[in-house]
């Protein structure tokens, strides 16, 4: 795939390519950049929009991206899909929403009782994350670099309390990932929908709870406004990561400085999103026990038959697929040390400063 072709598909470029001519030879390139969040939707959305801003002035304009929102360009969930047929240079997203592909790339987004968002970007960088995600990604000619995390995210919203494992069963709950797979191990009927519908589902009553994100994002999509019951923490979300995914035919079209410039971008964002989540989740959070909400916890005994279920889902699915198998031997190893290490520095710290 050439880079005359991207840019021939460039957002404001003529059908016939009339621009495309006059780019090549000033060498900018100008490609679609499309998103499984609307665009301008906190954090996850602005995260992509930073990832381009950053490219475009490092890269002194040579290298400049059009966002497109979810469903503008290509539907949320199939981001990924656009990126390997080559109808898009480049997208963003969690890779959970392309697991359908492969169930190994639920591990780069975040697993149920798994890492968190700090523990999971030492796995990338150091812990030979990287490496096996590069490996799994190249069989479908993608190139994927970490744009970031949402954090430990909330259980989810819901209409009536949740006391016991009996309360689960007979639920409709919007619930992405691994996570999904738990709860419906536990008898919820868990459904995936993108972000946008997550709202109009459960005023209708087509859905009894959901989980999205966080206080922030939650806030900012109006959850309190139709259920006033929200559990923390999600052990089953424990973080969930985001990603620029290039074509690797693309990828090899820009220069070693460009790849450069996309690279650190990309993990400034991270930083970006990061702090911006950390500090956002604790003012919503205030504001949303301000209006009433209550914040709850799920009972041991949920909290059990959660992790029991975890064990099932992980263990079927690495005695199904050789990639999920690949990823746990340098994912286990790194997440028993950062318990290991949390329990003997984070958790006492935590608990002496309340």
């Amino acid at each position: 795939m050439h880079r005359r072709t991207f840019l021939k598909t460039g957002a404001g470029v003529a059908a016939a390519g009339t621009l495309a001519s006059p780019a090549l030879a000033s060498g900018k390139i100008h490609w679609k950049l499309p998103t499984a969040f609307p665009k301008m939707a906190p954090a996850v959305g602005t995260n992509v929009t930073n990832f381009a801003e950053r490219v475009a002035a490092m890269s002194d304009g040579r290298l400049t991206f059009t966002v497109y929102g979810a469903g503008e360009l290509v539907p949320a969930f199939g981001v990924e899909d656009a990126v390997q047929a080559g109808n898009a240079p480049v997208g963003h997203g969690p890779t959970y929403y392309a697991a359908g592909k492969n169930p190994a790339l639920h591990w780069f987004t975040g697993v149920p009782f798994g890492m968190t968002s700090t523990e999971h970007t030492a796995w990338l960088r150091w812990g030979g994350g990287q490496e096996v995600w590069d490996e799994i990604y190249a069989q479908r000619n993608l190139k994927p670099i970490y744009s970031g995390n949402s954090n430990t995210q909330s259980a989810g919203w819901f209409k009536k309390p949740v006391d016991s494992v009996e309360d689960l069963k007979g639920l409709n709950m919007r619930v992405a990932g691994l996570a999904g797979e738990v709860y419906r191990k536990l008898g919820v009927n868990a459904v995936l929908m993108p972000p946008p519908e997550i709202f109009q589902a459960l005023q209708s009553g087509a859905i009894d709870a959901a989980e999205w994100v966080a206080p922030y994002l939650d806030q900012a999509f109006g959850l309190q406004k139709i259920a006033d019951i929200c559990y923390l923490p999600a052990f089953t979300e424990p973080g969930a990561g985001l990603a620029v995914v290039f074509n690797k035919d693309a990828w090899a079209e820009l220069t070693p400085d460009l790849q450069a410039i996309c690279e650190s971008a990309a993990w400034s964002a991270a930083y970006e999103v990061q702090a911006q989540f950390d500090h956002f989740n604790a003012k919503s959070m205030a504001e949303l026990k301000a209006q009433g909400v209550e914040f709850r916890s799920f009972s041991d005994d949920v909290v059990a038959a959660q992790r029991a279920a975890w064990t099932e889902v992980q263990d079927e699915l690495t005695a199904a697929n050789p990639d999920v198998a690949k990823v746990r031997e340098t994912y286990d190893v790194a997440l028993a040390e950062a318990r290991d290490y949390s329990r003997a520095m984070a958790l006492p710290l935590l608990a002496g400063r309340v």
